[in-house]
């Protein structure tokens, strides 16, 4: 079962209209309340459901949707047609709507009672075609919205709602998400580059600039005693290798990343940031590369991006607030280095020192190793293998009239032979459809070299908040040829352009 936020809800609209007197309304009314009861209930469901009255006029469901927008808990509306609602009232409503929509094609019966059936029955249970009628309004409008087909008590069904409500989890955090950028990005590099006003028209997320030593002071001022107290958070939690423990030659290196984390989130939680950025080309008076601090905030949900890449911070937040409940971890990854052969070509993906331990396989060991970039002390950092499994890479890029998302399943696997000598965490996985075409793929859309990894979310729940911030998503899977992937590239050149407007 999912664990369930506590603070986001989704409302559920059920839609009818006068025409069927009070008592058809008031059994419509019991029949919605059961279905969303249902959905509530289930345990795959990750946000609460909530009820409202029946919509049967125009000016009611105006003023539903004004309240889900000004709802601080309302990530999201379900609307189901249960009889015939007529379209034309809910243009207004739709119009000013602006949270996520799932049109729920169902029914409150699950079989016909074949030998009972009469026109009651067939004027109560209408949604066969009411639906259709809500589904052309969307479309004439051009909504974007997810429609769902199936009983509430279907497996199928209630997994592809969970997807979207995690998708509109992720659009509820973008749209308030603060990034702190700690310096700049790094120098001459074209893909960490975008625009910062455009992704906050589009996107909602705020992306301001701080100096490294504004960050300093902080860590310089965090007390002996929260620092005694993380390290032995770090001597519980994780293999920690001689020279780091206690009485050994290393352990104020270890001190001192411990103080780089305090820092950290001192200055993310005071300030509301939900993701940052640091830069190894601008550490200013900090000691150490942020390795470990890193890797244990990204384990507690923040989002982050090397070398000034904020996009990815962004993209990597999103996605763990999607994730959020769910078995698997999600990480800050970059496709490192290949292997051709002998066997099965494979990607070997790792950083510098961030990459996650919420992937990990098995308990992260904590070490020291020199870094030969950065001119500081030698970074502390977690290293670990990445458990195996299925995932997926995505990426954001700024194509400069838009962003594009660029996803490619995968499966993560085992190294082929220990790696006794890679002082990094790490991940080694197969791509979809092979090496080759996805990485023919991935080139050719100008997807980024950083990406967010995910063993949590997959392609369902990225196309479902793709649609909803009316960004471009490329899937790159089994299916996946280049011809093929060369013709969606062209038809999205021309479709974005044209949905943009003169």
């Amino acid at each position: 079962m999912e664990l369930r936020s506590a603070e986001q809800e989704v409302w559920f609209l059920t839609g009818s209209q006068g025409l069927y007197g009070e008592d058809a309304l008031r059994q419509v009314a019991e029949q919605s309340q059961q279905v969303a009861k249902e959905l509530d209930g289930a345990g795959s469901i990750p946000v609460r459901v909530v009820w409202k009255p029946i919509l049967t006029d125009a000016e009611a469901i105006r003023r539903i949707c004004l309240e889900a927008n000004a709802s601080d808990a309302c990530i999201g509306v379900i609307a189901w047609m249960h009889t015939f609602s007529p379209a034309k009232m809910w243009i207004r409503g739709l119009r000013v709507l602006d949270v996520p929509m799932l049109h729920l094609h169902t029914q409150a019966n699950v079989s016909l009672p074949w030998s009972e059936l009469d026109m009651d029955f067939m004027n109560l249970n209408q949604a066969a075609h009411g639906d259709r009628e809500f589904g052309y309004i969307q479309t004439r409008l051009r909504m974007a919205r997810k429609t769902v087909v199936g009983h509430v008590s279907d497996p199928t069904a209630l997994s592809r709602i969970a997807s979207w409500m995690r998708a509109a989890r992720g659009v509820a955090e973008i749209r308030s998400l603060k990034l702190a950028r700690f310096g700049d990005n790094m120098r001459d590099v074209a893909v960490t580059e975008g625009d910062k006003v455009d992704a906050q028209a589009r996107l909602g997320v705020s992306v301001n600039t701080y100096g490294v030593n504004d960050l300093v002071e902080v860590v310089d001022s965090v007390s002996d005693a929260e620092v005694d107290r993380l390290v032995a958070e770090y001597d519980d939690s994780y293999a920690i290798v001689p020279e780091l423990r206690k009485d050994g030659e290393r352990r104020e290196s270890l001190r001192y990343a411990v103080r780089i984390e305090a820092g950290l989130r001192q200055f993310l939680t005071s300030g509301g940031f939900r993701a940052f950025t640091t830069n190894f080309e601008d550490l200013g008076g900090l000691r150490q590369l942020p390795g470990a601090a890193v890797q244990r905030l990204m384990a507690d949900g923040y989002g982050f991006g090397g070398e000034g890449d904020w996009k990815t911070s962004v993209l990597l937040r999103t996605t763990k607030a999607m994730a959020e409940g769910l078995p698997g971890g999600t990480s800050f990854m970059e496709d490192y280095t290949y292997h051709f052969g002998p066997g099965e070509p494979k990607i070997l993906g790792a950083h510098m020192l961030e990459v996650c331990p919420s992937i990990a396989a098995g308990r992260p060991s904590c070490e020291i190793h020199p870094l030969g970039i950065g001119d500081r002390e030698d970074p502390v950092r977690l290293v670990f293998d990445a458990e195996p499994g299925p995932g997926v890479v995505v990426g954001l890029a700024d194509m400069g009239d838009r962003f594009r998302m660029v996803a490619n399943e995968i499966d993560v696997v085992p190294p082929d032979e220990p790696l006794p000598n890679l002082p990094v965490a790490r991940a080694v996985w197969k791509p979809r459809p092979d090496l080759a075409t996805s990485a023919e793929a991935w080139i050719t859309a100008g997807a980024p070299h950083h990406t967010v990894l995910s063993s949590a979310v997959g392609v369902e729940e990225l196309s479902d908040f793709a649609d909803m911030v009316a960004t471009e998503l490329l899937v790159v899977d089994s299916a996946t040829t280049s011809r093929q992937f060369a013709k969606e590239l062209h038809w999205n050149q021309a479709y974005f352009r044209l949905a943009q407007g003169l």
